[in-house]
């Protein structure tokens, strides 16, 4: 997986310019996320069980952010 291939999204949420955001890209099964303000730095990489649990707990609001 290259992470400059993949077509990565922001949420329209975004602040200001958007550089404070997660932005996310899907490849075959798998998803990834990564910050807007290094677009070259690490990458998470999700299957898609573990995405569903992840913003789940988002949603809920069960992570102290």
């Amino acid at each position: 997986m290259n992470p400059v291939e993949l077509s990565w999204r922001k949420s329209t949420h975004s602040q200001g310019g958007g550089s404070d955001c997660v932005e996310v890209a899907a490849s075959g099964t798998h998803l990834f996320a990564r910050d807007s303000k290094d677009a070259t730095g690490s990458v998470l990489s999700f299957g898609p069980d573990a995405w569903r649990a992840f913003t789940e707990t988002l949603k809920r609001g069960d992570l102290d952010l």
